[in-house]
């Protein structure tokens, strides 16, 4: 039988208990509901759920009697969860195999042994056209590409991963842009028909798949434009202090808007991760070289038609220049738009679309990001005198279309693969450029408009070295290794491709 003092206690120890089990109730409940979707800012969470009942119909009465609505920070942090589950879904893992060298401690070998990695892209049209950076599938022998799974705001992603074969359709190593392409069509993407140009200081959010973590989001500023880290590079770049780290390299830098700011690509670090400096390759350089991989399968360099050199102190004091750094105009060529407009040797540029010209990468840069349909707005300095002109740019065609509109009989148009091939030869090399692994083979200068080329993994600039197992030195080798195949067969190629040699498969038309 309970005592006096037990009887006194009794309703404590009922108090105590209530509370203690409360909390636990509360979060049992959560647990078999899932977490609700990210309320718009014209209307606000139910809370009611998460409140005692009499402080929630105080706060309810006094929203009602004040009419507040929901605060910044709220507003923000919803906003950033629409703009997320919109934008993600565009942004793909990129997987990449091949064969590379391995380091050896303590080893007089060398060891080659298949690799793996990894990268990020954006999906720029629905029929599966992707943007990333050329350094994440060069010297690749299979590309994959995985889709994001995407969610509402407030719920995880969920449904099966997808993951696609891609082709490489076009690379070019000084801008670190390449497109490649995936069969598969109504796929999420991020307009390019918008321009949207960075402005400092805004907000931006940085999504890719940083170490494999598949679409992860950071948020920074823009804290400069037009940066060149590296004097050596002809781009310019978008400073951000979004957090970036390996496999963040061709991921999407977009503002609060879901405009595309640029594709994430490198950062400075001195612990490999991130220190609050990516850069980002600028929209307009993007979309520069997404109309002409798309086009041509390379770049094709926008000019001024002039001849430009850096400034020095000696150059300067002999030609009685105004100023002894910067860029100075060497050169013009006659008969080009630069000479039309009226710009003379001696002028020291200024600006390019107020961009500020004060080195050649800055020069370069500031021509990759015009538009090449308008006319550049080109400032100079003129002895004392500052002079603005108009100034159509003109493109300097790739060594490929070079070969390609050349009349030479050399060229043959091989109609079961859908290329047109010339053999190798010290001509050829030099008009291509850069060291060949080997200098034989059959290079190819063009596609034909067959359903050959539109499926083929071979690219203009890819020179064959050899079909199956039968090595192609020239034109007639490649033919006669042709002459074995019938239509519907499967070929495996072997190229070199910007210096690295890998296997393609075709079929044989």
């Amino acid at each position: 039988m309970m005592n006096q003092t037990g009887r006194k206690l009794a309703p404590l120890f009922a108090l105590v208990l209530a509370l203690v089990t409360l909390p636990a109730t509360s979060a049992a409940a959560q647990q078999k509901n899932p977490a609700p979707v990210a309320p718009s800012p014209s209307h606000p969470a139910d809370t009611s759920k998460d409140v005692p009942r009499k402080d929630f119909a105080t706060q309810a009465g006094r929203r009602e009697k004040d009419q507040t609505p929901p605060d910044a920070l709220h507003q923000l942090n919803t906003s950033l969860q629409s703009l997320t589950a919109r934008v993600s879904p565009a942004i793909v893992e990129i997987l990449v195999s091949g064969f590379g060298p391995v380091e050896q401690e303590r080893s007089q070998t060398s060891y080659y042994a298949r690799q793996h990695s990894l990268g990020s892209g954006v999906i720029l049209d629905p029929s599966g056209y992707i943007m990333t950076n050329a350094h994440v599938v060069e010297g690749a022998q299979r590309v994959q590409v995985v889709l994001a799974q995407s969610a509402p705001p407030g719920r995880l992603p969920s449904g099966p991963m997808r993951m696609y074969d891609a082709r490489l359709v076009g690379s070019d190593r000084d801008l670190d842009l390449a497109l490649i392409k995936i069969d598969a069509q109504n796929l999420p993407y991020i307009s390019l028909a918008d321009v949207r140009r960075a402005r400092q200081g805004e907000l931006v959010l940085a999504i890719g798949s940083p170490q494999g973590l598949q679409n992860s989001v950071t948020l920074g500023v823009v804290s400069a434009l037009s940066r060149q880290p590296d004097p050596d590079r002809p781009s310019i770049y978008i400073q951000t202090d979004a957090p970036i780290n390996p496999g963040n390299s061709g991921g999407a830098l977009v503002d609060i808007d879901g405009h595309l700011l640029g594709i994430n690509t490198f950062i400075f670090t001195q612990g490999g991760g991130s220190e609050g400096l990516g850069f980002a390759i600028p929209e307009p350089v993007v979309r520069l070289a997404y109309d002409s991989f798309k086009k041509r399968g390379h770049i094709d360099r926008p000019e001024l038609g002039i001849g430009a050199q850096t400034i020095t102190p000696q150059m300067a004091a002999a030609l009685g220049l105004s100023r002894d750094y910067g860029v100075i105009i060497s050169d013009v060529v006659p008969d080009t738009p630069a000479a039309k407009a009226g710009l003379l040797i001696g002028d020291i540029l200024l600006t390019v679309d107020d961009h500020d010209v004060s080195s050649l990468p800055m020069l370069q840069g500031a021509l990759y990001t015009h538009p090449t349909e308008l006319d550049a707005d080109v400032e100079v300095l003129r002895g004392s005198e500052k002079k603005t002109f108009e100034v159509p740019l003109m493109q300097h065609k790739h060594a490929i279309d070079q070969l390609a509109t050349a009349t030479t009989p050399q060229q043959v148009v091989l109609r079961p693969l859908g290329i047109v091939v010339t053999t190798v030869d010290q001509t050829i090399a030099n008009m291509v450029g850069g060291q060949l692994r080997e200098s034989a083979g059959a290079l190819i200068v063009a596609r034909t408009i067959s359903a050959a080329a539109i499926d083929s993994e071979l690219q203009p600039g890819d020179i064959i070295h050899a079909v199956n197992r039968t090595r192609v030195l020239k034109v007639e080798d490649l033919i006669g290794a042709l002459s074995f195949s019938k239509p519907g067969d499967v070929i495996i190629v072997q190229v070199e491709r910007q210096g690295a040699l890998q296997f393609m498969t075709s079929e044989v038309d």
